[in-house]
């Protein structure tokens, strides 16, 4: 019996007795699918509690991932229900990210080469495209893991109180500070203005780095973004890459 969890753009996530499965419809290539499988494994290679993977198959003429279905809370909703445990919250869920950025695995691909892609595939005139290139090219290189989407909706807390990563689809390895500003922006982007502050402030003060570095990335990061955005978002893009936050 098939008990809907989430319908995406072009996702149908649903659970299946002690499985979860995430299935495409046919936008999504088989090389983007096995990628976020693959991005899966190399995660739980590193350590960190993820889902565990069990198949890439077609079901009812869709492609789609088969994994365990892993019960628990979201930060997401522990912030919705408890308010007043914001700080308290926030650290823990910045705890974890910093705990996932511990991590190396020099398969992932690197970020910096998936943001210039996005970059110069954007719509941004060619002059702002190679100032945002060069701007790329003069970061400095890591190689800590990567979330990629690490968002409070990401991340849940099963009964015994340990954390669970969910959707490592676009897992990478570079720049902490990089991950972080992406979270900040994806928060920004759904309206979540204080918390995207909060969050930020309290990512700065675990990690002991100047806000400054991470407003850094917020141009480069909002303009591989822009193919993914829409009407008010796609705004908000566009004027991010013009200027630092």
């Amino acid at each position: 019996m098939r008990e809907i969890i989430a319908r995406r753009n072009h996702k149908l996530i649903y659970r299946e007795g002690d499985t979860l499965v995430k299935l495409f419809d046919a936008c999504y290539s088989q090389s983007e699918i096995l990628n976020e499988a693959i991005n899966q494994v190399r995660m739980a290679e590193t350590g960190l509690n993820v889902p565990r993977f069990h198949a890439v198959t077609v079901i009812d003429g869709r492609s789609a991932i088969v994994m365990d279905y892993v019960a628990g809370e979201t930060f997401h909703s522990l912030l919705c229900a408890h308010p007043e445990r914001r700080a308290e919250l926030l650290r823990r869920f910045v705890g974890i990210q910093r705990d996932i950025h511990s991590r190396k695995h020099l398969l992932l691909t690197k970020y910096v080469d998936k943001l210039k892609r996005k970059i110069l595939s954007s719509e941004l005139d060619a002059s702002t495209r190679y100032d945002l290139s060069m701007r790329l090219d003069a970061m400095r290189p890591h190689t800590h893991v990567l979330h990629g989407d690490f968002t409070p909706g990401n991340v849940l807390i099963t009964a015994s109180g340990e954390p669970c990563i969910l959707d490592c689809s676009h897992a990478s390895q570079g720049n902490a500070t990089a991950d972080a500003a992406k979270s900040y922006l994806l928060l920004r982007m759904e309206g979540e203005d204080e918390l995207a502050e909060a969050y930020i402030a309290e990512f700065c003060r675990q990690a002991n780095v100047a806000r400054a570095y991470v407003n850094e990335w917020i141009p480069l990061i909002a303009a591989a973004q822009l193919g993914r955005a829409e009407g008010a978002q796609r705004e908000m893009l566009l004027a991010w890459t013009a200027e630092e936050i």
